[in-house]
C-alpha cells in the first residue's frame, strides 16, 4: 500500500466505523463472561434473528471469511463429501486450499457472471448418481454460494429458490457467503432480504469484516439443531475467541439503527459516480454489477499510468494488449477520493 495513491483495490483496507470504535472504545474497562456469552453478543443476537424472522436460529460470531467458511462446511459434511460451488468460488480460488485441508473436496462447475444454478446443481447431481463408479467419487453434499458473489453480482429470490430446490431434491444442503452481505442488501436491484436467506439456506453468514466491523462474521444457522454442538466445533477449530464480546458489540452496533444497510449504501452510491464516470468517458465495463464491485477493461500502457497513482485489484488478461482489474468502493469512500479518481479517469481518457 503507498499512502500517496488513491486506493479502491478493495472494501476491507479500513478499520471500522467510528461508530464501533466509540463503542468499543466505552466499553473497553468492562468485565464481561467470555466466548460471546455476554450480554452485548445477546443483544446481536435477538436483532439478527428479528431481522432474519428465525427466532430460534443459532448464531455465532468468528473472527473472519476463510474461518468461517472452513468451520462451517467441515461442520456439516460427511467426510466422503465434497462441496459444490462456482469456479469462481472464493472457496476455490481465493482461501488456500482451506476446504480440502480440511478434508473436503471443491466441486467445481462453471459460473455465470459468478453465479451458478438450480439446473446446473440438478443436472450434476443427476450425473454424478447415474454414473455406475458413484460410490468411488467425491458425493457431493452441500452447494456453496455467496452473496454478492465474487463478480459483485446478485442471486434473485426466484434463482435461489430455485437452488433450493435443487437441494431439497438431492439431499445437499446450500450455503451462503455473505462477506460482502450489506452492499448487496443496499443495491436497488436485489430482491433476496435476510428472511428469504433464513428460508432458503440451511447456514449463511452475515459478514462485518468487510462491511464496517474490524473483523467478524456471524453465522446463522435457522434451525438450531442442524449442527449439534457447534460452538464446540468452532472451540475445536481454532476460531473461538475468548473476548466473544468484541464481535458481539461490533455486530451489536452494526444492526442499530438500520447502519448494517446505511454503509451499504453509501458504498454503493460511491460506486454508482464512479461507473457514471466510466461510461461517460468511454471505458469498457468486463460486466456491469449492481453492487460495489466494478470490473474495467484498461490498455496495459493505459494501467501503467493508472497503476502509478491508484492502487486496484488484478483480474485477468483479455489479451496480450488489455488488463480487467476491479475497482472496490467501501463503507468508508470519501467523496474527495471518489472524486479525485474521477478525475484520474477523465485525464486518462
Amino acid at each position: 500500500m503507498n499512502p500517496s495513491r488513491l486506493s479502491f483495490a478493495s472494501d476491507y483496507m479500513e478499520g471500522a466505523h467510528p461508530a464501533v470504535l466509540k463503542r468499543l472504545c466505552e466499553t473497553n474497562l468492562e468485565k464481561t463472561p467470555g466466548y460471546g456469552s455476554d450480554h452485548y453478543s445477546e443483544s446481536a443476537r435477538r436483532k439478527i434473528r428479528e431481522l432474519c424472522g428465525a427466532p430460534a436460529a443459532e448464531i455465532q460470531f468468528l473472527a473472519g471469511g476463510t474461518q468461517t467458511n472452513e468451520t462451517v462446511i467441515t461442520s456439516l459434511l460427511r467426510p466422503y463429501q465434497g462441496v459444490i460451488a462456482a469456479d469462481t468460488g472464493h472457496i476455490s480460488v481465493h482461501e488456500a486450499g482451506a476446504v480440502e485441508a480440511g478434508g473436503h473436496k471443491v466441486l467445481t462447475i462453471p459460473h455465470h457472471y459468478g453465479k451458478i444454478s438450480g439446473r446446473q446443481v440438478s443436472d450434476y447431481c443427476a450425473a454424478f448418481y447415474a454414473d455406475a463408479n458413484h460410490d468411488h467419487m467425491v458425493m457431493p453434499g452441500m452447494v456453496y454460494i455467496s452473496q454478492p458473489t465474487e463478480y459483485g453480482t446478485l442471486y434473485t429470490y426466484d434463482e435461489l429458490q430455485a437452488l433450493h430446490e435443487a437441494c431439497r431434491k438431492y439431499g445437499l444442503y446450500l450455503y451462503a457467503d455473505g462477506a460482502r452481505l450489506a452492499y448487496g442488501l443496499a443495491a436497488e436491484e436485489n430482491d433476496v432480504s435476510l428472511h428469504d436467506l433464513a428460508r432458503f439456506c440451511d447456514v449463511f453468514y452475515i459478514g462485518g469484516t468487510k462491511c464496517g466491523a474490524l473483523f467478524g462474521e456471524a453465522v446463522v444457522i435457522p434451525d438450531p439443531l442442524l449442527i449439534p454442538h457447534f460452538f464446540t466445533i468452532i472451540k475445536q477449530r481454532g476460531a473461538l475467541l475468548a473476548k466473544g464480546r468484541i464481535t458481539g458489540l461490533m455486530f451489536d452496533t452494526l444492526f442499530t439503527d438500520d447502519l448494517y444497510t446505511n454503509l451499504g449504501a453509501h458504498a454503493l452510491k460511491q460506486a454508482a459516480k464512479i461507473k457514471a464516470a466510466l461510461k461517460e468517458y468511454g471505458y469498457e465495463f468486463f460486466f456491469e454489477t449492481p453492487t460495489n464491485q466494478i470490473f474495467v477493461v484498461m490498455e496495459n500502457q493505459k494501467l501503467a499510468l493508472f497503476g502509478e497513482r491508484c492502487e486496484y485489484s488484478f483480474w485477468e488478461h483479455t489479451d496480450e494488449n488489455h488488463t480487467v482489474i476491479r475497482l472496490a468502493t467501501s463503507w468508508a469512500s470519501e467523496d474527495e477520493d471518489t472524486e479525485k479518481l474521477i478525475a484520474l479517469l477523465k485525464e486518462l481518457a
